[in-house]
């Protein structure tokens, strides 16, 4: 057995940490995902029903599901920017809750057709789509634009010392 410092255990106990909770947040991520791909599975099923022959062909539901999980692994957990006292919303919060909505109510709305057997007429198919489609639409740009803000965030803290050598010359 080998006996390690004390500064030594610490960070081998936080390492451990940290691969943990990232893969606790992998788990997690990978759940979303899913239940993008569940409720993506339910739009594209009460869609198929309404009898239009695109929504009945197996491109387009296996495009709802992988839409549906890229969507939701994207879109829920976006990192927020610190905050600060100036009084603007934030564009991609409220993209995402508005995406998560829409995606949302699509997948209740079609639950419930599917269960109850009912086809709503063919104006709603196309609403019931559009809301699928534009609320995981909104939900993964919402999810690249913060996780792009929070890259270029980064990328000047890093490079803080070459940027001030190129500063003063």
């Amino acid at each position: 057995m080998r006996i390690m410092s004390r500064p030594k255990q610490r960070a081998v106990i936080a390492r451990e940490l940290m691969m943990v909770s990232r893969a606790a947040h992998m788990l997690q991520r990978t759940g979303l995902a899913m239940a993008g791909a569940m409720a993506g599975t339910f739009v594209a099923a009460q869609l198929a029903k309404g009898h239009v022959v695109l929504f009945g062909t197996l491109a387009f539901i296996v495009t709802t599901i992988v839409i549906g999980a890229a969507g939701f692994y994207l879109g829920i957990d976006i990192p927020r920017p610190a905050l600060r006292a100036t009084g603007r919303i934030d564009a991609v919060e409220l993209m995402s809750a508005g995406g998560i909505f829409l995606a949302a109510l699509a997948a209740l709305v079609s639950v419930y057709g599917i269960i109850f057997d009912e086809i709503p007429p063919r104006a709603w198919e196309f609403v019931i789509g559009s809301w699928w489609f534009g609320g995981v639409l909104m939900l993964a740009t919402a999810g690249l634009v913060g996780r792009q803000r929070l890259t270029q965030k980064v990328a000047p803290i890093s490079a803080g010392p070459i940027r001030d050598q190129r500063l003063r010359r």
